[in-house]
């Protein structure tokens, strides 16, 4: 096979899975729509917890369906499943603080804020080796200028709400950087199931213990959390996983961030919600930061 062959089919190979992160962020997006309108029924720790297990049993259909490849991978046994435990961590801390949050601001703070985990994500990534370029470093301040004039539309002030959904972008951002790690050493299915779970019996755990749960409330969310589990969570997760396989922690950033936009475009479509000049002007730097992020700069 000739350089440029292994090249094209290299670019290929990234388009693909930059693809997938596109479609996951434009699910995530949508998303918004029906977390917003489940806070009306339910509280944050039933909804994630009940999306979370929708999310689980995807993955032991999709389990069950496929058998893996002979491929050997690091991670096996104790190792893949305290791997996926950790990422289930992140997992809940970023749905936790993220819905937690919502009931407590507004969703143009929620959504500004939640998006500078692509920020994030290269600044903690130094600290896991990762050597972001000039056109990354771009890319992310032209995306988060997006955000900012496509999400707050009055005076930013940090809150209840906000400092809660700041948290969850640090988590948000750190299950980005480690998903790109692990998902090289075991396998998608397995790495998603158990983070899932873990994910899901922890929300159930403090809703039990701070929420009232009711089989009304949970059957007035039922499109909600079948968007959210099945969706959202079984879907967007997995396609996440293996999108990241192939795509750099600080491109993957980039990319998902677009969810802002789609979130956007979901509550004017679905809510009836007004996106004014100022927000729409946002919407060309947050797509032209994704593409900022691709581009190599050559040196004189």
């Amino acid at each position: 096979m000739t350089r440029r062959q292994r090249q094209g089919g290299s670019l290929r190979t990234l388009l693909a899975s930059e693809s997938l992160l596109l479609l996951t962020a434009a699910i995530w997006g949508i998303a918004f729509v029906f977390q917003r309108t489940a806070m009306d029924h339910v509280g944050p720790f039933t909804f994630n917890a009940l999306r979370f297990a929708l999310g689980a049993l995807v993955m032991l259909v999709i389990m069950g369906a496929r058998r893996q490849s002979g491929r050997r991978r690091n991670l096996t046994g104790r190792h893949a499943f305290l791997s996926g435990l950790f990422a289930g961590l992140l997992v809940f801390g970023g749905a936790t603080f993220q819905q937690v949050g919502i009931v407590y601001t507004t969703a143009g703070k929620a959504g500004f804020i939640t998006g500078l985990y692509i920020v994030l994500v290269p600044v903690l990534g130094i600290f896991w080796g990762h050597r972001p370029g000039r056109n990354v470093w771009l890319g992310a301040i032209v995306a988060v200028a997006g955000l900012f004039l496509l999400s707050v539309t009055d005076a930013l002030t940090l809150g209840t709400g906000d400092s809660l959904v700041l948290v969850g972008a640090f988590f948000w951002a750190g299950h980005v950087i480690f998903a790109a790690w692990v998902t090289k050493r075991m396998g998608i299915p397995e790495l998603a199931f158990i983070q899932f779970v873990t994910c899901s019996i922890l929300s159930l755990i403090v809703a039990a213990a701070t929420e009232r749960i009711e089989f009304q409330s949970i059957m007035n969310t039922t499109v909600p959390v079948l968007y959210g589990g099945l969706v959202s969570v079984g879907i967007a997760y997995t396609l996440q996983l293996v999108g990241q396989r192939k795509t750099p922690p600080s491109h993957a950033a980039i990319i998902m961030g677009q969810e802002a936009v789609f979130a956007a475009l979901g509550g004017w479509f679905f809510l009836n919600e007004y996106l004014n000049s100022r927000a729409l002007l946002g919407c060309a730097p947050m797509l032209g930061g994704a593409v900022l992020a691709q581009l190599r700069f050559r040196r004189s």
